[in-house]
């Protein structure tokens, strides 16, 4: 059931990318950020009473650092999805796990002489080293001279998207139910986007532009919690695996969708970060005990 909920949140996240890249011809980013939070706000406000989950939280700060990592990492993804094509946009957010392998490194580089010498984490360097390639790979030849910008919040979302699962798998272990922590990462995201939009500027909804928003709530809440249900049963080597589906759900939507097409070195600059993401997971289950990698989101509130 656990790779069933995160196939099933990967491809909801995939088709929430399509809505958004929709919605980004008539909305700012920060707006489609207002909507996306709003839309989960209200209906679990509505639905976790119904079910008999209460939203009084014994952890307000840990969900307010999960809110803080999680919408600066939304917010990133938004601005990558309207300045990207789909694919690349989704790949870099789906660098995550390999900023994960990356901040352990570097624990494992200042701790080496309390912990294994550092030459025990050479496959853990390549492997985050394999990863930014296929970075490089797929950007070089896909994104133009003036969305590099849009590039660089495409990776800043991936590196918030890992301190955010981190905080999520923290939040389980507190004893949070998955849709408590989907409702107040909502509430972050609300208030996020009302503040920025207020300086944005708020676009007059009409029919023709109001229709993706719905649909970009729904899905991003259910996607959500499909996930944080996936990850709060603990993220086995699989689970985590098949959030790179993902990546290939996007794929065959540019394709479909908007025709994006890209050369050969992009695909394989794609499959090397899926790769290393993969490899990455692997390695950091058998070179870093679990108990450490917990400890480590613990520890630093930033995550």
């Amino acid at each position: 059931m656990q790779a069933l909920w995160m196939l099933l949140g990967a491809f909801l996240f995939a088709s929430m990318g399509v809505c958004i890249k929709f919605a980004s011809a008539y909305f700012n980013s920060f707006e489609i950020v207002f909507y996306r939070g709003l839309v989960g706000v209200v209906f679990l406000a509505i639905a976790n009473p119904v079910r008999g989950v209460s939203l009084r939280t014994r952890v307000p700060m840990m969900h307010v650092w999960r809110s803080a990592v999680g919408v600066t990492a939304l917010t990133s993804w938004f601005f990558a999805i309207a300045a990207l094509p789909l694919g690349a946009a989704v790949t870099l957010n789906y660098m995550s796990s390999v900023w994960v392998a990356a901040f352990l490194l570097g624990g494992a580089l200042i701790n080496q002489q309390q912990h294994a010498p550092i030459r025990q984490q050479a496959p853990l360097f390549l492997t985050v080293l394999a990863g930014f390639g296929g970075v490089a790979m797929m950007l070089r030849p896909t994104v133009a001279g003036d969305q590099m910008f849009g590039a660089l919040l495409g990776l800043l979302s991936g590196l918030f998207a890992a301190f955010a699962y981190m905080q999520v798998s923290a939040l389980a272990r507190a004893g949070e139910p998955e849709s408590r922590t989907v409702f107040y990462f909502s509430i972050g995201a609300t208030l996020t986007g009302a503040i920025g939009s207020a300086f944005a500027g708020f676009t007059p909804l009409t029919l023709t532009n109001s229709v993706w928003l719905l649909p970009i709530g729904l899905l991003a809440m259910f996607g959500q919690l499909c996930m944080t249900r996936a990850y709060s049963s603990g993220a086995t080597l699989v689970v985590a695996n098949l959030q790179y589906a993902g990546i290939v759900f996007a794929g065959i939507y540019s394709l479909l969708l908007f025709d994006d097409h890209l050369p050969p070195i992009g695909w394989a600059g794609m499959a090397l970060i899926i790769a290393s993401g993969i490899t990455a997971t692997a390695l950091r289950a058998r070179a870093v005990p679990i108990q450490r990698e917990e400890d480590h989101a613990e520890d630093h509130p930033g995550t």
